[in-house]
């Protein structure tokens, strides 16, 4: 996932210095409460199981966060500040080569210790420290650094609920998450097309407030006219894909789709279960339930996305073509708002002529490869090092989530994973040519 690289912080004016303070000691405060509210509902021991290597514990979630701004911010800016511990730096670091060796990502699981309440007070001890320094007048490193932290951090609260998911789904039990909310069903939309101009357009973060480096520089792209699904695939159309042979059949999907599924058996998005009446159940965050056939499809990989298109006689968007198509639309839409919930339809969209749901719900799978921009250059420095190094074999998602935070995404806004990831909420929406 994109995570973890400098931001462009957008300048403030002198006048506006002691407000944007005030804005950003806020702003810290209610995410890191927000990673706190989403770690209520487990156990010490949920917290500290891993059911696979992309999968981390939440204990180390909540921890690896906290080191972030003791490593990156504390360190460089408050020269009074004691670490909690001296080990924490080898066991929370994640990616970083140039601030030291690190504990192995695929045993993250065995770390019993330290226990949950020791992480919790790590916490605590160096919240205590950035609220203290976020009352001073910093420069605007620093401030770009904290701005970083807390989208990293956002970041890793949509870990938090994917992750938790996976490993509840492990449980024989089938133990929910959290209990399901009460609300009103919506019926999927019909689905129709719906057509954007094409030309030279400019294409990625113009600069103005924050993004990811990944995010630019801008650029001119040619988009050739196309079309754009009015809404993402919805589970009974995945059904009926299934029951078509989808999965049995190698006609619709790309080689190395057709030989994950041959070698892990795939038949069915990640966590759908044929019910002995022959019914479709998935579970979800709130535990074994029916499968929603309104909702859009998720958990679903790139081979399954593109299986799932060329079998429907269309195709998946390019990046270009839906941050196009997204541009026109509001950031609005389902995302993690306190609790965690599942992917859901939308609302009826009486405007033919607007597609619904690109932000929230489930991320979308493009056919784009996640290389870098015209003139993109990796930040300087240790917080720099992780998105260009991943600018190989994986391909680009584009939207949000419901796991994904409010406020966290853009139109510019390029996810990333391997076209065989499915335990986030990745699903598809189609794309034709004009």
């Amino acid at each position: 996932m994109s995570t973890e690289t400098l931001a462009r912080p957008h300048p403030s004016t002198p006048a506006d210095a002691a407000s944007d303070a005030g804005a950003l000691r806020q702003r810290y405060a209610a995410v890191r409460a927000l990673s706190r509210t989403l770690a209520a509902p487990l156990s010490a021991e949920d917290q500290t199981v891993q059911t696979m290597p992309d999968v981390s514990p939440t204990k180390w979630h909540l921890a690896h966060t906290t080191w972030f701004f003791e490593t990156f911010v504390l360190h460089a800016f408050d020269s009074g500040y004691a670490d909690y511990h001296p080990d924490f730096n080898y066991l929370f670091n994640s990616y970083y080569e140039a601030v030291g060796p690190r504990h192995p990502r695929v045993e993250r699981g065995f770390l019993t210790r330290p226990p949950l309440e020791a992480v919790l007070a790590y916490r605590d001890h160096v919240d205590a420290a950035m609220l203290r320094l976020l009352d001073r007048d910093l420069p605007a490193e620093a401030t770009g650094l904290v701005t970083l932290g807390l989208n990293h951090e956002q970041q890793h609260q949509e870990l938090i609920v994917t992750d938790i998911k996976h490993v509840l789904s492990c449980n024989p039990l089938s133990p929910a998450y959290v209990p399901a909310p009460e609300g009103a069903h919506h019926p999927a939309g019909p689905l129709r097309f719906v057509g954007f101009a094409g030309g030279v357009l400019p294409i990625g973060h113009d600069g103005a407030g924050f993004a990811f480096d990944n995010e630019g520089p801008v650029h001119d792209s040619v988009v050739p006219d196309f079309g754009l699904a009015s809404r993402p695939v919805t589970n009974r159309e995945f059904a009926d894909f299934i029951e078509d042979g989808g999965y049995a059949r190698p006609l619709h999907w790309l080689s190395d789709g057709w030989a994950t599924v041959q070698a892990r058996g795939w038949n069915a998005p990640l966590y759908w279960r044929r019910g002995e009446d022959g019914h479709w159940w998935h579970f979800t965050v709130h535990g074994l339930r029916p499968l929603d056939p309104d909702a859009p499809v998720s958990h679903v990989s790139l081979y399954e996305a593109a299986a799932y298109a060329e079998w429907a006689g269309k195709r998946l968007p390019t990046e270009e073509e839906w941050e196009v198509a997204a541009r026109r639309q509001p950031v609005a839409g389902h995302f993690l708002d306190g609790t965690a919930e599942e992917p859901r339809a939308a609302a009826p969209n009486t405007d033919s002529d607007v597609p619904v749901q690109l932000f929230g719900d489930v991320w979308e799978w493009t056919r784009s490869a996640y290389s870098p921009y015209p003139g993109f250059r990796p930040a300087v420095g240790a917080v720099g090092e992780y998105n260009g190094k991943f600018m190989c074999g994986q391909m680009v998602l584009r939207g949000g989530s419901c796991a994904t935070p409010p406020g966290h995404v853009r139109p510019t806004y390029r996810n990333f994973f391997p076209p065989d990831a499915r335990w986030q909420f990745s699903g598809l929406r189609l794309a034709e040519d004009s």
